[in-house]
């Protein structure tokens, strides 16, 4: 059965996936995690703003949620926290079929990394839940690269760490700041629908 989600024409020699909401159908546990960690310091986080900011690192998210809210939070604290209780939701962890699909038609004619803007923890956590961590050679992630997506560093240091020019390399993303960085590195990208599309339900405002 031929895979549902489109892939552009060329020759790739690699796929770079982002984790969370591409590989991993995790949005909505970060989501509830949020909520949670946020919710302690009366920060309030909508659905809709939480898919806006997708990408963006843990800690820019507390300090711009903080700043507009004139709310005083200790960032690694919170951050922490926001972690843990992810933690603790990974039991309920599936993948995002139509990404799988393709693992599983690639896997082993190419390689494949990951290139995330969480913490290396919680991607190889999310990983060995719905075993898949096995499949990528190179996982890159927060605190590996200086500029964060939508700066091309973390696809160009996966693109060089796998030993293959940007330009054969194809990215697999959710977001737009995640697009425009593999846009800036030279590399095709596939856009992964959010999970309302896939199922059918919008966010909430």
């Amino acid at each position: 059965m031929a895979p549902k989600l489109p892939i552009p024409p060329g020759n790739f020699k690699a796929y770079l996936f982002d984790c969370d909401g591409t590989v991993a159908d995790s949005m909505p546990l970060h989501y509830l995690a949020w909520s949670q960690a946020l919710g302690e310091w009366g920060c309030k986080f909508s659905e809709e703003r939480f898919y806006e900011l997708g990408g963006v690192p843990i800690v820019e998210i507390i300090e711009l949620l903080g700043r507009e809210q004139g709310i005083e939070m200790p960032i690694p604290q919170v951050a922490k926290r926001k972690e843990e209780l992810y933690f603790e939701h990974l039991p309920k962890l599936q993948c995002v079929r139509e990404v799988q699909e393709h693992i599983e038609v690639q896997h082993g004619r190419i390689p494949f990394a990951i290139v995330s803007g969480s913490t290396r923890d919680s991607v190889e956590a999310s990983l060995r839940t719905i075993g898949l961590l096995e499949r990528f050679e190179v996982l890159v992630c927060a605190g590996d690269y200086v500029k964060s997506k939508p700066d091309p560093e973390p696809f160009l240091m996966a693109a060089e760490q796998l030993g293959v020019p940007p330009e054969a390399c194809l990215v697999f993303e959710d977001t737009q700041i995640g697009i425009d960085a593999a846009k800036k590195a030279g590399m095709e990208w596939v856009l992964v629908p959010p999970p309302w599309e896939r199922r059918g339900k919008q966010p909430q405002s």
